[in-house]
């Protein structure tokens, strides 16, 4: 069983390894501190592989060692004094609508998580309520309030 885990967590994360990074760009808007919340998250699940039982789990699993690696990093960044931003990399992947980006963004972190994980990576409600160890009802909850908020906010950008 547990080799059955191991390679499947291996190939898991192989297979998978740009769309961590993209949500992880997504939360930290950083190429450096993006591949370094995946690096983290990769060495924690393969550290972690033996609490995961159940082999059907691994991405929301793993899902949920991404998005406390990027809100550890985040945490990190407001106790330091941030550089000047700079030009983002060729490499980091360009927003498809940049309103609505920065819409996501000024959600509240727990909405902003639900958004991200079920549109930008496309897991189902009940891998979001696995990832975020929230229980269905709310990432439910979260979910139609984030999309209220941000048809608010895309109604009232179109109306300028």
């Amino acid at each position: 069983m547990a080799h059955t885990i191991e390679s499947a967590l291996t190939a898991y994360l192989t297979a998978e390894q740009d769309r961590f990074y993209r949500l992880a760009f997504s939360y930290l808007k950083n190429q450096e501190d993006a591949l370094d919340a995946v690096q983290t998250a990769v060495c924690r699940s393969l550290e972690k592989q033996d609490s995961l039982r159940n082999p059907d789990a691994l991405r929301p699993w793993f899902y949920h060692i991404l998005v406390n690696a990027c809100m550890d990093l985040l945490r990190q960044r407001s106790k330091t004094v941030p550089f000047p931003e700079t030009e983002p990399g060729q490499e980091d992947p360009p927003p498809p609508d940049e309103h609505l980006a920065r819409q996501v963004e000024a959600l509240p972190a727990e909405v902003g998580t639900v958004i991200r994980l079920r549109f930008y990576e496309e897991l189902t409600l009940k891998e979001i309520s696995a990832a975020t160890g929230a229980n269905l009802s709310t990432v439910k909850s979260r979910l139609y309030a984030g999309l209220k908020k941000l048809r608010i906010a895309m109604e009232g950008a179109e109306d300028e």
